[in-house]
């Protein structure tokens, strides 16, 4: 009789698969910084020969440099002398220890690795995108002059990256500060380093940033900034701006969510962000071309979507 009535296996609703798949996502970025921290500290190249994981310490190597060179002006030595690796080390061990500012610049190697990606597969331009182009034609002169400086610092960007640099004037406010706070781990007199920290803030504004000049672009286009949900329309820049936005996520994290292992992340902000079903599905055709969204994902509301990630991993504190 007991076999008569065993339980029927319901097969999971799409919320339930997303929701598993999410909290599997949340548990590998929870990894994320510990795991740079052990490579970057690692001397042996040849052990980690990772693309992103050399060009993130290639940009906290840089990061580090510009403070030295700082602390340096401040002296008032006259031509600047090269730090020594000691020096230097000393230096990125202070970075490093400071999740938010290790996840951006992790963020900002993946964001350069999707660009390139994106170049080859769709022969997406990395510095002019069709909707920066269309900015920059615009009739509104502010439009078009913020879409003019920021095809200036995309291209920054994408020679920065090359470089696997960062300067610090591309830095969000508050990791910029956090890097100042880092700073004081050089050994220099007091007064050196106040007049460093003056210097540097003296010559930063987040607003003239690249992303503080997306931010701005995207916020400004109100109702069409639907059109920068579209990776091939946009540029990756605009469209991880806009979609961070849209979704009310942190950009670093959005940055993320286009891996490869943040799938179900990924097409749950689309969804917040209001980017219709089969509209996603073109998102995941440019970026994930391999991956299909789960059966009945085209009955998950944007309202749905959002709470699911409200209740997800919200990132390092900044």
């Amino acid at each position: 009789m007991s076999e008569m009535f065993a339980p029927v296996r319901v097969p999971p609703t799409v919320e339930e698969v997303l929701r598993d798949e999410l909290a599997q996502g949340d548990a590998v970025i929870g990894t994320i910084a510990p795991i740079l921290r052990h490579l970057l500290a690692n001397d042996d190249h040849s052990l980690f020969n990772d693309e992103v994981v050399a060009r993130v310490r290639g940009m906290i190597d840089h990061v580090a440099r510009q403070v030295l060179d700082a602390v340096e002006d401040a002296q008032g030595a006259g031509a600047r002398h090269d730090h020594g690796e000691e020096t230097i080390g000393h230096v990125v061990s202070a970075l490093v220890e400071r999740s938010a500012l290790l996840g951006h610049v992790h963020a900002q190697a993946l964001e350069f690795q999707l660009t390139e990606r994106l170049e080859v597969r769709v022969a997406l331009d990395p510095v002019l995108s069709p909707l920066l182009q269309a900015l920059i034609a615009s009739p509104d002169s502010a439009t078009a002059a913020s879409a003019m400086a920021l095809l200036a610092s995309q291209a920054r960007f994408i020679q920065a990256q090359r470089r696997m640099q960062l300067p610090l004037a591309e830095l969000p406010a508050d990791l910029f500060h956090a890097v100042l706070q880092a700073m004081r781990a050089i050994e220099a007199e007091p007064e050196v380093l106040a007049a460093a920290e003056k210097a540097l803030r003296t010559g930063y504004d987040e607003g003239r940033s690249r992303l503080g000049l997306m931010a701005r672009l995207v916020l400004g286009m109100g109702g069409g900034a639907t059109a920068a949900l579209d990776v091939g329309h946009a540029g990756v820049g605009l469209f991880l701006t806009a979609l961070s936005l849209g979704a009310g996520q942190d950009r670093d994290l959005t940055a993320l969510a286009a891996h490869e292992g943040q799938l179900a992340r990924f097409a749950l902000a689309l969804r917040a962000a209001g980017v219709r079903p089969e509209a996603v599905e073109g998102q995941f055709l440019a970026i994930h071309p391999d991956v299909s969204l789960p059966e009945g994902f085209e009955t998950l509301g944007a309202d749905r979507a959002a709470a699911l990630l409200a209740r997800s991993f919200a990132g390092p504190a900044r």
